[in-house]
This record gives C-alpha cells, structure tokens and sequence, in this order.
C-alpha cells in the first residue's frame, strides 16, 4: 500500500474515533456539546495503534529518512498525530536540527541550527500590514514558495516599537517571543516567551505589558507567555553621518560562551512547557546535547557574542562588498552577516576564514534571505533579522 494511501487511512481511523467520544460527550451531558479527547480504549483498539513497537520503529525511520524537504516531511509530522505511541516512536526517532538539519516540528524552531550547512530560509515583507513572514526554502532556488515557519507583526508605540513573532501566518495567536526597541531604534532586546535556559529569568519590567493583550495568545495547552530575555542587539550611531555600513553587536544572553568552543553543547529546548505544572520554570524541558539537564550555573558564564563581518570597499562598484555565496543579489544598509567576536570566537583567524552564523540580504522587494546555523535557532535569527528592518535614527 502506498505510504500517502496509509497516511490517509489512518487520519481517517483517527477522525472516526474522535467522533465516537463526541458523540458519546453529547449523550451524557444536558444538551450541551463538549469537547473531549478521543477515547483512549477506543485508540487502543485501533490496528494502527496495535502495530509491534520494533516494527513501528522500522518503518518510521525509514519514512523520517526518505523525506527530507518538505512538504514530502509531512508524513513524518502526519505520523506523529496518529496515537500517543506513535507519537513517543517519532519523537525518539526524529533528530534535532543540529544534527539533522531538519526543521520538523514547531519546537525545532526554538533549537539551534546544523553545525555544518546553515539553514537556509527567506523573508517576505508586507508593507501595507506591517507583517513579516520566515519561510524555509523547500528547493535549491534561491527563493522559491517555500514552507511557513514563523510571522512577526509590527506595532509602533509612543517611545518603542515591537514586533510580535507567532507561529500563526496571520501573526495574531500562538506567540512565541517579540523584539523591542528604544525609541532611537539602536538598541534592542529580544524575548522569548519560554525558558530558553535553565534558571531564565522573567522580566517583570514594561516590557510585559503587551503580553496579556488581546493582540497575542500563548501556545494552547501551555502556561502563560512569560518574558525571558535571550539577546540583546546593538547598533553603533553615526551622528556624523560618515559613509559606511552599520555596526552592529549582538549578545546571546542565553547561550554560554563555551557552546561555540570544540566539544560545546547549546542549550536545546525539546519541547513547549506545559501548564499543567504550577512551577513550570523548573521542567527540564531544555536539555544539552548529550541529553543532560543544563546547570543553572551557566548563567554566570560569559554570553557568545556576534558582530558584523566589516566589508570592504569594492573599487570598481563604488560600494561596500561581501560574500554572500549567491544568496544576496540586491545591495542594501539592511544586508548583515554575523560572526562569533571577543571571546566567543573559536580560534583567532583571518576574518575571511570566519564561519557567518547568520546572513540577511535583499533579493528583490520586500524579499530578504535568511541563513543561520548552529548555535542560534530559528527564532533567534529571525528576531534578529526583525531588527534590520527598522528605522534607525542617527544611524544612517
């Protein structure tokens, strides 16, 4: 039987079942329609679910291996949403970004990118809403209709702006995290809405005020979004309007100096927090690489830091000149590219040699690319990205 035939038959089996308790929901209340998990007998009696766990095993890896891209990866997510043991298999079998590459399910948004090849991904802009959307590119173009990860929506407030990033395309539910700014748009803080570490720390300061708006809502089934700082990002004025690109700084406040070191694990979150934990801070949802919980001494380690690669000046163009592989066609001030600086650089090299944890540039209007890799995630790289977008006074 074909796999997308197989999938098929089991939403199927699935959905039948969740009718089944609705139904039964119905009959047992006062008129009134409730709605319940599909009945776990009901699962169990389910041939899908009854499958031998070795075999199951078998037959999940080989479909986690044979979609790579999506939408074919799909299958794998379609896989997960069969049963709760199907769902265990495929959690257990599924690897994280860093090793895989992959970006599969929506916590692999908050995990650090490959060590080896950047993810790459590219960002439409609308203006007429102020919207922002990430895609992850689904083909070797350089931009293509790509697969939906994250939206940001912009709002301006009387002494900062803020954008608010969810994984809803309309950019108004399930919120993650935002970017602010000072009202000079030169220094900006970028919080999650989840631990992004072991012992983070909420902020408590105005910068919460937006959360319990009606404007965002936090992951269904979680806590309340919180407000946890995870990077600071800086950009040098230039009062004396001087030719040149932006400077720019970046510190990750949640990742360890030693994580971009040889042998350096980054702080990976494995899954959302859940609400039905009253001290939800405290779930080692985050764990190391090597599947050990983060020590919350970490937090008095020196943060990686990242700066701007300085370009040089093209004599021919008449204009400042990087190497972006292809990835950047059109010149622009928000064109960035990335490196470990100070202490978070791995060894002392050419500065050609450096390895870029996250480029930005322009491709056409309102279309950016996006490549970022190990030890930021997704969503770091994306808020970010945010940053370059707005307007800086006395930068320019």
């Amino acid at each position: 039987m074909p796999f997308s035939s197989m999938i098929q038959e089991m939403k199927g089996e699935i959905g039948a079942i969740s009718r089944r308790g609705l139904l039964r929901s119905r009959s047992q209340s006062t008129g009134r329609v409730q709605r319940v998990e599909p009945d776990e007998a009901a699962m169990r009696e389910s041939s899908w679910a009854q499958v031998p766990p070795e075999l199951l095993r078998v037959v999940l890896a080989k479909v986690e291996a044979g979609e790579a891209r999506w939408p074919g990866r799909g299958a794998v997510v379609a896989c997960a949403g069969v049963c709760r043991g199907w769902r265990g298999t495929v959690k257990e079998i599924v690897p994280v970004p860093e090793a895989s590459g992959k970006l599969t399910f929506p916590i692999s948004l908050k995990q650090p990118g490959p060590r080896d090849a950047p993810v790459k991904c590219f960002i439409r802009r609308n203006r007429a809403t102020q919207s922002y959307f990430l895609c992850l590119g689904v083909t070797d173009a350089l931009v293509d209709d790509g697969k939906f990860l994250l939206a940001a929506r912009k709002y301006r407030r009387p002494s900062c702006t803020e954008y608010l990033i969810s994984l809803d395309s309309k950019g108004n539910g399930t919120y993650l995290g935002k970017l602010r700014s000072n009202f000079l748009g030169t220094k900006f803080t970028v919080y999650d809405a989840h631990p992004p570490c072991a012992g983070a720390v909420v902020s408590k300061g105005p910068s919460a005020h937006m959360i319990g708006s009606a404007q965002v809502s936090p992951m269904k089934g979680g806590p309340p979004a919180g407000n946890y700082p995870v990077s600071h990002i800086s950009y040098e004025v230039n009062v004396l309007g001087s030719r040149g690109p932006r400077k720019m700084n970046c510190v990750m406040d949640s990742i360890p100096a030693s994580a971009i070191k040889e042998g350096g694990t980054a702080p990976t979150q494995t899954e959302f927090p859940s609400s039905n934990s009253s001290s939800f801070a405290s779930v080692p949802f985050f764990r190391s690489k090597s599947g050990q919980l983060d020590s919350s001494g970490a937090q008095n380690e020196s943060k990686v830091a990242l700066k701007n690669k300085s370009p040089s000046w093209h004599q021919q163009l008449q204009c400042w000149c990087l190497n972006f592989h292809g990835r950047v066609t059109v010149a622009s001030v928000k064109n960035f590219q990335l490196v470990a600086s100070g202490e978070s650089a791995p060894t002392p090299s050419n500065q050609e040699d450096d390895d870029v944890i996250l480029q930005f540039g322009k491709v056409g209007k309102d279309l950016f690319t996006m490549d970022y890799r190990y030890p930021i995630s997704a969503f770091q790289a994306f808020a970010i990205c945010l940053s370059s977008f707005d307007t800086k006074i006395g930068c320019e």
